[in-house]
């Protein structure tokens, strides 16, 4: 046993120490891994990115009420009258001055013009009540101020303004035929509620003709348990029949529906990437062995076995992957990691988020180029343990 694991690190010494006689090949193989590696690591950055930026922004006792059936805010509608039934709900929380902590919202789509390609998005406008601002977790103006109440003024979230023109401080925008004057930015402590744009809700349904209509209504919960209460009393009044459920479950919900596409996007064009890759391992290992022949039949000719031939040949494949691997998540992480970018929610607006690349995505990345890497080691590591000794002397 011992002379067995001698023999197999006196090859794979060998062998790795012959690479820079086959560095172009080697070079090759190295950079095809590392671009499948970025590639991945990108598409799951990217998902990550938005998965944290969503679901980081529910809270757990606030209640967001909506249509039965609606999968997103855009598709609910809640009319005044239900709106002013949920305020006599059980398990809601109540202000110093004993109203009910509620807020009935408008939420409705508008044209923005991004700053890198100039073409258009939608965009989300928000109509809050004056309950809005209190009922979401981090909420803090940076520049300018809030909106007065009645006046055609918004505040716009500091993600937003990253990423779409014409929405600095004192600037004024038309949606529709009606113009606005952007007053504020806002932080949201990183959430979606950064990628909105918010007005007084009685003005904006003024102007779009909603009066009765709203999309939502958020809800502070005495506490997260209070939430059964809520939906039970929803469910039991028939001019109710609304779904309810916490702010925290609505986001992870639309969180995974977007990331879940991300990642069915990203993970088979890096498999489809892998091949091109695992062509070139391949290649690049044949050519090891056949350049490798001579040395390899005096090996075994002097008392090598061929299954140190075997090991020696998977473990240079497998080290040339790992250096692809490496370099791969190492350029992913300093070309896109904390990267702005912007991609259709649930209510197909644009969300803005940032990329994030965590060490377990990064492991993620170098398993896909070993397993390259043990593939396209593994026949070349074949034909070298079973190449006959005179062959490799005299070929």
């Amino acid at each position: 046993m011992r002379s067995l694991l001698l023999q197999m690190l006196a090859v794979t010494s060998i062998n790795l120490r012959s690479l820079p006689q086959r560095r172009w090949l080697s070079l090759s193989t190295v950079v095809a891994i590392a671009l499948v590696v970025i590639v991945l690591l990108a598409f799951l950055a990217m998902a990550n990115g938005f998965q944290r930026t969503i679901a980081g922004s529910g809270a757990d006792d606030i209640a967001i009420v909506m249509r039965a059936g609606s999968q997103a805010e855009i598709n609910s509608t809640v009319m005044r009258d239900q709106s002013r039934l949920i305020e006599d709900g059980p398990g809601i929380a109540r202000g110093a001055d004993g109203k009910p902590l509620v807020s009935p919202e408008l939420y409705l789509v508008v044209d923005g013009l991004k700053r890198t390609t100039h073409t258009k998005a939608n965009l989300p406008l928000r109509g809050i009540s004056e309950q809005g601002g209190a009922l979401r977790k981090g909420i803090t103006i940076t520049a300018g101020r809030m909106f007065n109440r009645g006046a055609n003024e918004i505040v716009v979230g500091k993600g937003l303004v990253r990423e779409f023109e014409g929405f600095e401080v004192g600037s004024t925008v038309a949606f529709g035929t009606t113009r606005w004057t952007v007053v504020g930015i806002f932080e949201a402590a990183g959430s979606v509620f950064e990628s909105e744009i918010w007005a007084d809700l009685p003005v904006l349904q003024s102007l779009f003709n909603r009066n009765n209509v709203f999309q939502t209504v958020r809800v502070r919960l005495t506490s997260p348990a209070a939430l059964s209460e809520l939906k039970a009393y929803s469910d039991n009044d028939p001019r109710l029949k609304l779904d309810v459920k916490s702010e925290a479950t609505y986001f992870a919900e639309q969180a995974s529906r977007t990331s879940d596409l991300i990642q069915k996007l990203g993970w088979p064009l890096a498999i489809a990437m892998a091949f091109g890759a695992l062509a070139g391992a391949l290649n690049t290992m044949y050519s090891s062995v056949a350049a490798r022949a001579t040395e390899i039949a005096t090996l075994r000719a002097i008392g090598f076995g061929g299954f140190a031939a075997f090991v020696g040949t998977l473990a240079e494949s497998l080290s040339l992957a790992a250096i692809g691997g490496l370099i791969g998540a190492a350029a992913t992480y300093l070309i896109f990691d904390g990267v702005s970018a912007s991609t259709l929610g649930s209510n197909f607006t644009q969300v803005v988020f940032d990329f994030k690349l965590t060490p377990a995505l990064m492991v993620q990345g170098v398993v896909l180029a070993l397993i390259v890497g043990l593939i396209g080691g593994l026949f070349p590591a074949l034909r070298a343990a079973r190449m006959p000794i005179v062959a490799g002397l005299y070929g």
